[in-house]
């Protein structure tokens, strides 16, 4: 008998087995939930050390510059600026901002550094003559590594850590700089909770840690290990526990192996943390680290001031790509191309009506969280046109760029027209594609119907006159009409020699470009002799002479449909 598969599920061939479950914190009174994020963190970017260790291709000296620039435009007064005792370019970086005095008033340089003497000299010998120094001192922790990388217990790892930090409290006494005390549990998430107080404590009794003169705790995830949530219960219960909590700020360095290193850093600034450190767009290793331009902007969306200026997003990305020489994803939120771009019709129509209505002073528009404009993006950029859209989207288009509304019969009429143009085309169309499109099907010079010539008189009674040669099936005719208007006028003279009923409605009239070549463009319909409309485009830099077009371009569609 042959066995059978069970509908609509694949056999499971992936060994989930082989994984264990992170057990949750026991913190039943866990207050972080009910908190509000109401004020930035203290940011720190490592773009220019976790970032650049990350790189395919590291940033030479000049690259690093650049980068440095940028953080400082953004507002960066926290920068981890390399591992200098590890890597030459990180040593020259370091000595080029300083000897250049490239280092404003009230912003710290961060270094990292492993608990060795050399590598401590090393590292002072770099800092010379900066104002201004955050020394960053690190040893893992966690059971695994106590058990797999070191072969030590608790106590030999607690002492690893005080020997390195009177290393360091040593080696930089003759260091004239502001200097502040960093210690990291590296690997954070997977260390018993008692036993990273135990150690942390340690470490800022042997610094001398004060109220007055914090050491900065850095409880990172270096591997991220367990929902969100979790991260938060590790953080909170890490405040509570630590002793004399006022002499440390709590500072997060989260990792992205789950993908949730924002929502886990979010977390744990509810739960007490009150600094963050991460890099632009979340480059760093394996899948990356905390990406700063979202959280930012997660709070800017929530009407807090990350105090980080990202209002030139995309100059920001161009040259962050330029340097990392990694590309930003399309949907990245906030900087992405895409990002702000809807294709679903319903999605469009609901953006064209909240644009048409949004009061500027606070921002309300469906699919927008924010306003494009405040990232230095376009409302044009909201929309784009697919097989997916509908006809918001198509007038979205039209208005945003070329300033042509159509009227909304003509406009359901024109987007079944561009949906099979999508179709036949296989991909978006531009907004130069649809405008084409348009022209193209209602500007109908050429038929039954043309127009050769006009001139315009005075009538009777102050009327306008209008002598105008057409050609009709073949057969060049002289029509004469009067009316309030030149266009009144064509039509009495058309329906006076045809003989029959010629009514114009839903006239629009629209300037394609501005200055002298500028183009103004007709819409207007007539009626199909079914109770339906007809419509036609006019086109020329006379707009009287767009008006008489755009009826001959209506008579001929009507003829040809």
């Amino acid at each position: 008998m042959s066995e059978q598969k069970t509908a609509g599920r694949a056999a499971n061939t992936m060994p989930f087995e082989k994984y264990r479950r992170f057990e949750p914190v026991e913190l039943p009174d866990r207050q972080w939930p009910s908190k509000v994020i109401a004020a930035p963190p203290r940011w720190c970017s490592v773009d220019l050390r976790d970032g650049n260790q990350a790189l395919i291709d590291p940033m030479n000296v000049d690259e690093k510059l650049k980068m440095w620039d940028l953080l400082l435009e953004i507002g960066f007064a926290e920068i981890e600026v390399g591992f200098p005792a590890a890597s030459q370019p990180d040593f020259d970086f370091i000595r080029r901002i300083i000897d250049e005095d490239r280092i404003p008033d009230g912003v710290s340089i961060q270094i990292l550094c492993q608990a060795r003497e050399e590598l401590i000299e090393r590292s002072v010998d770099a800092l010379r003559g900066a104002p201004s120094v955050i020394f960053h001192l690190y040893n893992s922790t966690s059971e695994l590594q106590r058990r797999v990388v070191f072969g030590m217990d608790r106590s030999g790892i607690v002492q690893l850590a005080v020997n390195g930090t009177e290393l360091v409290k040593a080696g930089l006494e003759d260091l004239d700089a502001e200097i502040t005390f960093e210690y990291s549990p590296e690997s954070f998430t997977g260390t018993e909770l008692d036993f990273a107080v135990e150690i942390s404590d340690a470490v800022a009794d042997t610094w001398g840690a004060t109220v007055d003169a914090p050491i900065i705790i850095n409880l990172p995830s270096t591997v991220e290990m367990a929902t969100p949530n979790v991260y938060a219960d590790q953080i909170e219960w890490f405040s509570r526990n630590f002793p004399d909590r006022d002499r440390a700020i709590i500072s997060l360095h989260t990792h992205n192996d789950r993908g949730t290193g924002v929502a886990a850093t979010e977390l744990g600034l509810m739960a007490g943390a009150q600094r963050v450190e991460g890099t632009l767009f979340g480059n760093g290793e394996r899948t990356g680290n905390c990406d700063i331009v979202t959280m930012a902007m997660n709070l800017f969306s929530q009407g807090v001031d990350p105090q980080l200026d990202f209002s030139e997003m995309p100059k920001i990305r161009e040259a962050v790509e330029t340097i990392n020489k990694l590309p930003v994803h399309e949907r990245h939120p906030y900087a992405g191309d895409l990002v702000f771009t809807a294709f679903s019709g319903s999605h469009q129509d609901a953006i064209k009506k909240g644009m048409a209505l949004v009061d500027r002073s606070q921002w309300e528009v469906p699919y927008l969280p924010i306003d494009p404009e405040d990232v230095g993006s376009s409302y044009k950029e909201t929309v784009r046109v697919n097989s997916q859209s509908g006809k918001s989207g198509v007038g979205f288009i039209l208005e945003e760029y070329h300033g042509v509304s159509l009227p909304r019969e003509m406009l359901v009429e024109f987007s079944g027209i561009v949906q099979r143009l999508t179709e036949s085309l296989d991909r978006e169309v531009t907004a130069d594609e649809i405008l084409s499109s348009l022209l193209e099907e209602y500007v109908v010079a050429s038929g039954p119907y043309r127009l050769m010539d006009y001139d315009l008189l005075t009538g009777r009674d102050d009327d306008q006159r209008c002598v105008a040669r057409v050609v009709v099936s073949e057969q060049q005719l002289t029509i004469d009409g009067e009316g309030s208007g030149p266009i009144e006028a064509f039509v009495n003279g058309m329906v006076e020699t045809l003989n029959e009923p010629l009514n114009i409605v839903d006239y629009h009239e629209h300037a394609l470009a501005t200055g002298k070549d500028a183009q103004a463009i007709c819409l207007l319909a007539v009626d199909d002799h079914e109770g339906g409309r007809c419509y036609g485009a006019g086109l020329s830099r006379n707009t009287i002479t767009a008006s008489l077009m755009a009826i001959i371009s209506a008579l001929n569609r009507r003829w040809r449909h």
